[in-house]
């Protein structure tokens, strides 16, 4: 049953007979009779009884309306849902990022599009390294990516945002005489001197950390993946981390936090499959764009007809 035929033959019932109905509908009153035949040939039923001054619903025509109604009423709430997702009343957005991002700066990201729509969810997915946030896009897991800007991602568009700036998180003491300068950095050449605990398996960091780590890595002493148990290491006075600074600023209260000369910069932002994305996603790259003070992405990552919410909407 088509949608219109449906909307046609339930106007008849409610307006009581063929002339009305097209009234209503603002349709010639032959357009919509034809419209009802041809209901009746595709159903193979006869709708309404014709033998009186108005027109009845024969038994096969009750249970047609039935149908038609519950069709009506099924597009109707498809109608609000697909609305209330446009609008940012509801729907989802999914986001995909590695051990580097998980806390800064998706974080921040997070919050601050929570705080504006408050009634998308965002589901955050993990990926092992670069490689494993662009397959989860490929496979369509996700339709954002937030990744070391310097991966290879030709395949995909990217959004830069901005560059993290690495630090040493240290225990109290450790670091020692004459490793920190007048100017309050570590050389990158003493660091490799100092007792490291760090995530080597993803290639992307290892290559990151190539400049601060001895030739033959004896100065890393924990490779760890679990950035958890990383921090309570060095709490517990194992080692020093190389951390993003608002990580170390947040997760380690009681070591020092010293950076690096030249600094340490990590280069990141967003990555997503070309095309229309979902309101929630425009939304997202929206905010994220904003907290981090970059300029208007692409056209090809947010096509002309998508709508960004204002910066004051909620």
């Amino acid at each position: 049953m088509d949608l219109h035929l449906a909307t046609y033959f339930v106007a008849v019932i409610d307006h009581g007979g063929i002339t009305k109905a097209a009234h209503a509908l603002y349709i010639s009153q032959p357009s919509l009779s034809q419209a009802i035949r041809t209901l009746e040939r595709r159903l193979g039923v006869t709708l309404f009884d014709r033998g009186g001054r108005r027109l009845e619903l024969t038994d096969a025509g009750r249970r047609v309306e039935v149908a038609a109604r519950r069709i009506l009423a099924d597009v109707e709430r498809a109608k609000l849902k697909v609305a209330a997702v446009r609008e940012l009343r509801s729907g989802r957005v999914d986001i995909v990022t590695d051990a580097a991002f998980a806390i800064d700066p998706l974080v921040t990201m997070v919050r601050a599009f929570r705080e504006r729509h408050d009634a998308v969810v965002v589901r955050v997915h993990a990926a092992d390294g670069p490689s494993g946030v662009l397959a989860a896009l490929r496979r369509g897991d996700a339709e954002i990516g937030v990744i070391d800007s310097d991966a290879d991602h030709a395949s995909l568009v990217s959004i830069p945002l901005g560059a993290q700036e690495l630090v040493l998180a240290a225990p109290p003491g450790l670091l020692g005489d004459g490793v920190v300068t007048e100017t309050g950095t570590v050389p990158r050449a003493a660091v490799r001197d100092l007792p490291l605990l760090v995530n080597l398996s993803d290639q992307a960091t290892a290559t990151l950390l190539a400049d601060v780590i001895a030739d033959d890595a004896r100065n890393v002493v924990v490779d760890c993946a679990h950035s958890s148990a990383i921090w309570d290491l060095v709490d517990r006075g194992v080692g020093v981390s190389v951390v993003p600074r608002p990580v170390a600023a947040e997760q380690f209260s009681g070591a020092e936090i010293v950076g690096m000369a030249p600094p340490l910069l990590r280069n990141y932002g967003l990555v997503m499959r070309s095309g229309q994305p979902s309101p929630a996603a425009v939304a997202f790259v929206a905010v994220a764009r904003r907290i981090s003070g970059t300029p208007a992405p692409p056209a090809d990552v947010v096509p002309e007809d998508a709508t960004i919410p204002h910066d004051g909407a909620r």
